[in-house]
């Protein structure tokens, strides 16, 4: 349910209905149309807890040691409103946005900022998709199409972002579920134990066969979803104990990987155009200490907030941090990636015609003519060329090349495959991409370009204006 946070597939497009088509079938189209298939998540979630909840409480009148008791039924059903709403919340409340115009601030404040990497490249996190400066921790969601702060994964089964925001309701969902499931497994326990006890018993005395049916499919489910939801509740908690997110977990593993790779070739990795990028470990910044991390991913320091389902949803923050301090101030995180790093803009003289050359020439020149033949291409094409991409490490540490224009891919002369082998498509160690917790991938790995120079324009003139 969350790890990994996997967006359901989305469905083709239908095509939009014939005038032609005659009768019902015509009808039905424009419905379809608007279908999707993530819709079913939040309905399919509501009939298990259904399922589980009640028609185990209406099972148990027919089965021994008899019903529930009173103080029983109050206890489960209490945990069980508990989870309708929490879930209710975690589906509901608005994980968040960033604010147009928004700056990081310039005080020492002990808060990171964004600084230019090491590699001479501005990290800028401008995301040009929203138009607005990527704070801290944010990424921006492709099902929810904005950038979200402290974004820890878009969760399919509540259709939703877990955010800054959603957070709490996300985990006291989890506990609450937990919770309930554990003592219904106990009262599905104690029955079965009943009916085993009783196995040599003629069968007219016991449940009948649609009975025992209901009760084993009900200790399946409620067995196997526990499972799952207990593992998701210790990451989480551990999670929320070291203030660290799903998409920052891969961000780590990534590091790890990136200096494992940089100690081969003397701590530094070539980046594009055959810049430079210097590799060294850096500490996940936003580990303050337990307490803090708690109160912090928790929105209170109030311990009985924390279980509290009508917990009050903070209404600001989640665009600026408090970091540890560990490493030196000019580090932010993530760290730099070589492939996170965008290529240089391609200047091109107006001013010089190219002239294909006629006469028969030598490979040297057969190999400069056809760079000038791309060079003209790029020109009718008014220098758009998509997002470029580079091929794996693998297959330019094996070939020698780096950073070479033979070395990238285009959008428009790649395929799918080519696509999903690049170093966007690294996998951590659990077998995730960056999109498997929702994130848009081209937003996170090419948007993170110089700030343009109409946003510089309006800031510079906005602070004149309050000057």
């Amino acid at each position: 349910m969350i790890n990994s946070g996997l967006p359901l597939p989305l469905p083709s497009p239908s095509p939009s209905p014939s005038p032609s088509l005659p009768g019902r079938r015509g009808l039905a189209r424009p419905l379809m149309a608007d279908f999707d298939i993530r819709d079913l998540a939040v309905p399919s979630v509501c009939l298990l807890i259904s399922f589980l909840a009640y028609s185990s409480q209406l099972l148990f009148l027919y089965l021994e040691p008899g019903p529930l008791t009173w103080i029983e039924v109050l206890k489960f059903n209490s945990l069980v409103l508990c989870i309708w709403v929490c879930y209710a919340r975690a589906c509901k409340t608005n994980p968040g946005d960033v604010p147009q115009g928004w700056t990081p601030q310039s005080s020492s404040d002990g808060k990171q900022q964004e600084v230019p990497s090491e590699a001479g490249v501005a990290r800028s996190r401008w995301c040009r998709k929203c138009e607005v400066m990527k704070p801290p921790r944010a990424h921006h969601c492709m099902v929810c199409a904005r950038c979200i702060p402290k974004m820890d994964h878009h969760c399919p089964w509540t259709n939703n972002c877990v955010s800054y925001f959603t957070f709490p309701h996300f985990i006291r969902f989890l506990f609450y579920s937990v919770a309930s499931m554990l003592y219904l497994e106990y009262f599905l326990y104690v029955r079965g134990a009943v009916i085993w006890n009783n196995r040599t018993m003629p069968s007219y005395l016991g449940p009948n066969a649609g009975q025992l049916v209901h009760l084993f499919i009900l200790a399946t489910v409620n067995s196997f979803t526990l499972f799952m939801l207990f593992v998701m509740l210790v990451r989480t908690t551990w999670s929320l104990g070291g203030n660290v997110t799903t998409i920052e977990s891969w961000e780590i593993a990534r590091h790890t990987k990136l200096l494992r790779r940089a100690r081969i070739f003397g701590g530094y990795l070539d980046g594009p155009d055959g810049i430079k990028v210097k590799i060294e470990r850096q500490e996940f910044p936003y580990d303050i200490g337990i307490w803090t991390n708690i109160k912090q991913g928790m929105n209170s320091g109030n311990i009985l907030a924390w279980f509290w389902p009508f917990a009050t949803t903070p209404s600001s923050g989640g665009l600026e941090f408090e970091v540890n301090g560990f490493d030196e101030p000019m580090h932010s995180w993530p760290p730099p990636d070589p492939d996170r790093i965008p290529r240089l803009k391609r200047c091109l003289d107006e001013s010089k015609p190219f002239v294909y050359q006629q006469t028969p020439l030598s490979d040297h020149e057969e190999i400069q003519a056809f760079k000038k033949r791309q060079e003209d291409d790029l020109k009718r094409r008014n220098g758009n060329v998509g997002i470029i991409r580079r091929k794996p490490f693998h297959n330019r540490h094996a070939s020698g090349l780096y950073a070479e224009q033979s070395d990238v891919e285009t959008d428009d002369q790649s395929t799918d495959s080519q696509i999903n082998s690049g170093e966007e498509g690294w996998r951590s160690p659990e077998g995730d991409r960056l999109r498997d917790y929702g994130v848009d991938e081209d937003t996170e790995f090419y948007d993170q370009d110089d700030i343009p120079l109409s946003e510089l324009l309006r800031r510079r003139r906005r602070k004149q204006s309050n000057q």
